[in-house]
């Protein structure tokens, strides 16, 4: 029964891949049986169960092209056996037919086969007619790209220019006035080296890179490099530029238009829905080709021959993984996480609510993704080494913390004793995480706003408070701390700001996005404040929460304040990197007269202000530059027993109640009406709001999250919560908000069930390890499945005593030992680092 089995699963991912045994609607019969075998709708099944037995010799499948001439071979084997046995009678047989592709396949296990480029490569589905007629139109070609000659000079990048006068800054269109200053920018040596590196893999037979380069290293420009090598070479006709953010959009065009437009075009693709497909380079956001499943509905797999994922650990995360391994062709991927961003971490004491250790498995499937599977990436770049060969600066790290955020930081919390209305001794503990969440201190975020400004680094031109930013825990701890800055400096500066000294830049605030770039460019809320020949923001601080992090370019930012804990190893990196890159000063003057009596005008560090211990968390014993003991503030906060107010968030009924009646009622998948009801209104509510909107469709989900959880959940009008939601869904399984908002906005068809999502991940393990012993993955799969769903089993796994799997019926003894020896600890490794138990917890 294997070759049966085979066969009806080979059949239905023929048919759903949109290949047609016979005629209908959409076209002749594509599908033909060898050797002349011919079928009638009522004789498929006259085949019997064996493919290797039919009367007239071996049957193959013949896939034909839209002309009907063979296109493709498709090489069915029984499931016992690995479908890569018949790869030499299949490349024999594409010849004589004169097909440049064949599909290896045995019902569990696939490959799709180009004669013309390499190996067999795993799949996981069947490619459909269309995607694979347009890549037959790509001839790779490497030892062309191998040997082309790359330059300092082969991408040149223009900076952004200086003014001889305040005219011609006012009026950039004055010509006379201006002068370009450091004009070209030209590849530099450790760019060169990324830039080979990736050839020397080309050579080695590699079609997956990754660039591990520090914020601040020019990771786009290296890009830039790469995209002009693949298309000149012709191993690429288009290239695909995949972003997490809607502001790295326009950034990252405007990059390749600098450096690039005298040879291709690059368009942002949501702006050229029209025309992209006329331009080499297409900029879009990850999270817009998921929006209603677009990269499947709008693209065909081989519309791109070079997919480049920028921050790639979070651009290929989760759902978007689909969308870059939708495109065949080579893959880059360029990060600024390094493999140890943690110094010191303690793998085997981490939990799974740790997100240093979620993100420690995040990392490690990027590079395996990335063909790294050592994890070395093809070409690394650390902070440190920008430091040393003097393009980057360190910063000063100034680490303080207040008598409050200390005993938050405790392993026993901030405790706060009360009576209740019984006159009852109660305890609360708080810690870091309830932060301006369910911990509010108005004392201490003053605290935290008078040590900044006293501390913060200057502009060494005009004395300022140097350009800054200052990440807060949510919107309306930004708005509280814009508010005591701009009040403190008006007491510092009396007149000066008009409360344009902070300004706050979230989702929330109108002009956020536009702001950032204004902050940039150096004319937030006006310019010149202190002194008019010196072009520098009049605002000096920007208040965020999650904007302005990743790909956020700013090179005069001299002071960083972390106003809240980080618990993202990712984030604090990120928020570090925008501090890092160098800056002269003197490039802000627009009278050159006043430039020699600058003195040290060149950036060489910037301060962090860590008010929560973020350092120590993420590196043990950090050698810290600067130590602030914050002095014990007026008005202290309440301490142990001292003053304060406890607000429960919760209605506690003291009286009697006694049951009236009772009655049981089995509820199936679909739920009830009332609450399938529930969840429409839901939806409703969700779609209306274009807040929500428009973060979904900038792939902001920890924003969309935290407003769902503040704005929409828990209020009078439905009471909406999470577990109503879920129970409203019928779903066998604990889904996520994020799964349920992903649904409402159609990035996906529904809710998948518990099974579903076991098959994916096994498929997932299957790809990744391509098992030889293909008679054994039917084992392998329900040992996969029953090590991941059940507690005991894993117990009994972990702690070795195997004599336990005679009373588990859903895995036996017997089941262990058709498992082959190597996969039995495999399989568990790959499950703890790479998949998420509790989405499959019920």
């Amino acid at each position: 029964m294997k070759e049966a089995a085979a066969r009806i699963k080979i059949n239905k991912l023929l048919e759903t891949a949109g290949w047609r045994f016979f005629a209908d609607t959409k076209g002749p019969a594509n599908i033909r049986l060898e050797p002349s075998v011919t079928l009638k709708s009522h004789e498929i099944d006259a085949l019997g169960e064996n493919f290797e037995k039919a009367k007239k010799g071996f049957i193959d499948f013949l896939l034909l092209n839209e002309k009907g001439f063979p296109f493709i071979v498709l090489e069915a084997k029984s499931e016992d056996k690995n479908p890569l046995v018949g790869k030499e009678q299949a490349r024999t047989y594409a010849r004589a037919h004169n097909c440049r592709f064949v599909i290896l396949s045995n019902g569990n296990l696939h490959y799709f086969w180009d004669l013309e480029r390499g190996n067999p490569y795993l799949i996981t589905s069947f490619p459909s007619p269309e995607s694979v007629t347009g890549y037959q139109k790509v001839l790779p070609n490497p030892a062309s790209l191998v040997a082309e000659t790359v330059g300092d000079d082969y991408v040149v990048l223009s900076q952004r220019p200086g003014y001889a006068s305040e005219a011609a800054w006012k009026n950039p269109d004055e010509r006379p006035q201006f002068v370009q200053v450091n004009s070209l920018r030209f590849l530099r040596p450790y760019q060169l080296r990324a830039v080979t590196a990736v050839q020397r893999a080309v050579k080695d037979g590699r079609d997956r890179f990754l660039l591990e380069m520090a914020t601040g290293t020019g990771k786009t420009l290296v890009a830039a490099a790469l995209i002009k090598l693949f298309l000149r070479t012709s191993n690429a006709q288009r290239v695909l530029f995949l972003v997490d953010r809607l502001e790295l959009e326009d950034q990252a065009v405007k990059a390749f238009k600098r450096v690039l437009s005298n040879d291709f075009k690059a368009v942002i693709y949501k702006e050229n829905r029209d025309e992209w497909n006329r331009a080499e380079i297409v900029v879009t956001t990850v999270q817009s080709l998921l929006f209603n499943n677009k990269f499947q509905r709008l693209f065909s797999p081989t519309d791109f021959d070079l997919v480049i994922s920028d921050e790639a650990h979070r651009s290929i995360g989760g759902n978007a993984r689909a969308v870059f391994d939708y495109f065949v062709g080579y893959k880059l991927g360029l990060t600024a996480t390094p493999r140890d961003y943690l110094k010191k971490f303690d793998e085997t004491s981490a939990t799974g609510r740790d997100p240093r250790e979620l993100e420690r498995r995040l990392l490690l499937d990027t590079y395996r993704t990335f063909g790294c599977g050592d994890s070395q990436p093809t070409f690394r770049y650390s902070l440190l080494d920008g430091v040393k060969d003097g393009f980057l600066v360190n910063p000063t790290v100034v680490d303080a913390r207040s008598q409050v955020t200390t005993k938050l930081l405790s392993d026993q919390g901030f405790v706060v004793e009360f009576k209740d209305d019984q006159t009852d001794d109660n305890k609360e503990t708080y810690k870091q995480r309830e932060f301006e969440r369910r911990f509010f201190s108005k004392a201490t975020n003053q605290l935290f706003c008078k040590t900044f400004l006293e501390n913060a680094l200057r502009d060494p031109i005009s004395n300022e408070v140097g350009k800054s930013i200052i990440f807060a825990v949510s919107q309306n701890h930004a708005s509280k701390l814009t508010e005591i800055l701009n009040q403190i400096a008006d007491r510092m500066y009396p007149g000066k700001y008009q409360s344009d000294f902070a300004v706050q830049v979230t989702s929330q605030v109108l002009f956020a996005q536009q702001m950032t770039i204004n902050f940039t460019n150096n004319k937030l809320l006006g310019s010149g404040n202190f002194i008019p020949d010196y072009k520098t923001s009049k605002a000096r601080v920007c208040v965020t929460v999650g904007m302005m992090t990743t790909g956020y370019d700013c090179t005069d930012i001299l002071n960083l304040g972390l106003f809240r804990p980080i618990f993202s190893p990712t984030d604090f990196i990120q928020i570090k990197g925008r501090g890092t890159r160098k800056h002269d000063f003197r490039e802000q003057l627009f009278d050159l007269s006043l430039k020699e009596g600058v003195k040290e005008p060149l950036k060489t560090t910037f301060k962090l202000f860590d008010f929560f211990a973020n350092c120590e968390y993420f590196e043990k014993k950090f050698n810290y530059d600067q130590v602030l003991k914050l002095p014990k503030p007026k008005g202290t906060p309440p301490e142990t027993g001292g003053t304060g107010v406890v607000r429960g968030r919760r209605y506690e009924h003291l009286g009697e109640d006694i049951l009236s009646a009772i009655k049981e009622v089995h509820i199936g998948h679909d739920g009830m009406k009332i609450d399938r009801m529930f969840f429409n209104r839901f939806e409703d509510t969700i779609r209306k709001d274009q807040s929500i909107a428009a973060s979904v469709e900038a792939g902001q989900w920890d924003r969309v999250i935290d407003y769902v959880n503040r704005e929409v959940f828990d209020k009078p009008e439905d009471y909406y919560t999470l577990e109503k939601l879920r129970k409203a869904a019928g779903v066998d399984r604990r889904i996520t908000l994020r799964e349920i908002l992903e649904k409402i906005f159609g990035l996906i068809p529904g809710f998948k069930t518990r099974d579903e999502l076991l098959e994916e991940e096994f498929s997932k393990f299957v790809a990744d390890y391509k098992p030889e012993e293909a008679d054994a993955i039917p084992a392998l799969r329900n040992y996969f499945k029953a090590y991941l769903t059940s507690d005991s089993i894993r117990h009994i796994i972990e702690s070795g005593e195997l004599t336990g799997l005679a009373t588990t019926p859903a895995f036996s003894t017997k089941d262990f030992k058709a498992v082959p020896t190597r996969y039995r600890k495999l399989i568990p490794e790959y499950i703890k680092d790479y998949v998420s138990l509790n989405q499959f917890a019920l």
